[in-house]
């Protein structure tokens, strides 16, 4: 028997075949197109909703590694900033303060990069926050180096001005006294040798055979006196700068000139006994803005710090001075 759909007569009662028209067959087809786009829909549906495909599993892939890269990023900017906190606080606490700078204000270090939208570009996207927060690390870290690095450049000036100051400052004794027994008179209240009364000394005598090299005591200029000095002979002063000036008295000759820029240790003229002496000797003093003060303390490289207690010692017995 043929395929096909039959029925039963009712009035003969024998099957019969049953001849569909174009209308039943393309309605018929309809009803199978549309359950089948409607099938293949849900199919679609549910694979797309539930179910990624190879393409998406690829994005989601490279978005999680973008997602890994940015914590590394994160944790490495992190570790920068670390480092960087800890050079900004050995800036403030020692090279600022040995250097005597102010440190720089926390306000100034963390200021902030301006424009509200700076990170608009940045939004939108799965990673936007995280994109967003590393960013902004960046920009800050990026403003905190610029700032240290502009504090570095000042802090290398104030150490070149502070070597040079060191270098300028008196510092060792104007000849040569290892043994400390050239010492005859010190700073402070003396008797005068000639007038016998009690007067202020102002400097230090130091007692050597005529010739004997006298040494500038610091870098400086040897300065033009401006008016005679009554009774110190042979005089040299010299200009250090940052205040300071130091006088060399009685030499016999005078080797440095006005106007001449000299080095710490280098020879500027000879012990004598010129002017109102009474003994070859070199008085020497320091003076800090005009004001004499106790050579002893400008000593620093020559003595230990047990011949300092001695000298300072020595300094406080009553004595005579040679002038």
């Amino acid at each position: 028997m043929s395929k096909g759909k039959y029925k039963i007569n009712p009035g003969t009662l024998e099957l019969e075949r049953v001849r569909l028209s174009r209308k039943d067959i393309l309605k018929r087809g309809m009803y199978y197109l549309l359950g089948g786009a409607t099938f293949a829909t849900i199919v679609l549906f549910v694979a797309y909703t539930f179910f990624d495909s190879p393409k998406e599993l690829m994005l989601k892939r490279e978005n999680q590694q973008y997602a890994f890269q940015i914590d590394l990023m994160n944790k490495r900017v992190d570790q920068i900033s670390s480092v960087l906190k800890d050079i900004e606080n050995r800036d403030d606490n020692i090279y600022r303060t040995i250097f005597e700078a102010e440190p720089i204000p926390s306000e100034e270090r963390k200021a902030g990069i301006g424009g509200v939208d700076r990170y608009n570009s940045l939004k939108g996207y799965e990673n936007s926050k995280r994109i967003i927060s590393t960013t902004k690390k960046i920009d800050q870290l990026s403003r905190e180096m610029f700032v240290q690095s502009k504090s570095f450049d000042q802090v290398y000036k104030l150490a070149k001005n502070k070597a040079k100051m060191l270098a300028s400052i008196p510092g060792i004794q104007p000849i040569s006294n290892k043994d400390l027994k050239r010492i005859a008179s010190y700073f402070g209240y003396r008797i005068h040798p000639i007038y016998k009364v009690l007067r202020m000394h102002e400097g230090i005598d130091f007692t050597a055979p005529v010739g004997t090299p006298i040494y500038a005591t610091g870098d400086g200029m040897i300065e033009h006196l401006k008016h005679k000095m009554t009774g110190y002979g042979k005089v040299i002063m010299i200009n250090h700068g940052y205040g300071y000036e130091t006088l060399y008295a009685h030499m016999s000759k005078r080797i440095a000139k006005p106007g001449q820029h000299v080095k710490r240790g280098e020879i500027i003229g000879y012990v004598g006994n010129t002017g109102r002496s009474t003994g070859p000797h070199v008085h020497y003093e320091v003076r800090k803005n005009g004001k004499p003060v106790n050579p002893i303390h400008f000593f620093y490289q020559d003595l230990t710090p047990a011949q300092y207690e001695e000298m300072i010692e020595n300094a406080s017995r009553p004595g005579q001075s040679m002038e």
